[in-house]
């Protein structure tokens, strides 16, 4: 089966994500500065699920391109990560109006912990559908960085009653470490 329309449905779904979240920006009434002041904390949740939605996107289209084929358990591997990624939108919503509250930001770092799993099972059932000897399970290896984001998630979840904040900056330094562009798959397509 072609990977082709694999890309452009996730594309598709990841750009409705996008979207949907910038609808729930909302605009204030008054015209001076002060009344952007409460919007603080909704824009940061904003630009933080922003990141990680780019960071999804780059990634998936990585993940594509070493791939030659996809097989039905690849096309609903997929689709459990679009499922996590589309219920960013509430959760970012719902921690940026709450002033970043404990529940919220626990709920926020479950579905970035659950979302980080479904990419890890998409790609070893890519790998799977490839073989272990293939360029893609070459370029993924072990995946220190995707198993490292899993425990960050976790402890930040738990953090997230103890002190929401500090759950919020493990969230950060997760998208940081993703922000650094990840060149194994590049590398060994090149290669």
């Amino acid at each position: 089966m072609s990977k082709g329309r694999v890309e452009a449905f996730s594309d598709a779904v990841i750009a409705i994500i996008i979207t949907i979240m910038v609808l729930e920006l909302r605009v204030p009434h008054e015209v001076d500065l002060a009344a952007l002041r409460p919007l603080i904390l909704v824009f940061l949740s904003y630009v933080l699920s922003f990141i990680y939605l780019g960071i999804y996107w780059s990634n998936h289209h990585h993940l594509l391109q070493a791939s030659q084929h996809v097989s039905g358990n690849v096309l609903w591997a997929n689709l459990h990560l679009l499922f996590w990624l589309s219920l960013i939108p509430f959760v970012t919503a719902w921690a940026g109006e709450n002033l970043f509250a404990a529940l919220p930001v626990a709920f926020y770092g479950t579905v970035l912990l659950f979302s980080a799993i479904a990419y890890y099972i998409l790609s070893r059932t890519l790998i799977a559908c490839h073989g272990q000897d293939s360029a893609l399970a070459l370029a993924l290896g072990q995946d220190l960085k995707g198993k490292t984001s899993v425990i960050l998630y976790t402890v930040a979840i738990l953090f997230a009653f103890i002190n929401p904040e500090m759950s919020c900056l493990l969230y950060v330094l997760v998208a940081m470490m993703w922000l650094i562009p990840d060149r194994r798959i590049e590398r060994t397509l090149a290669s």
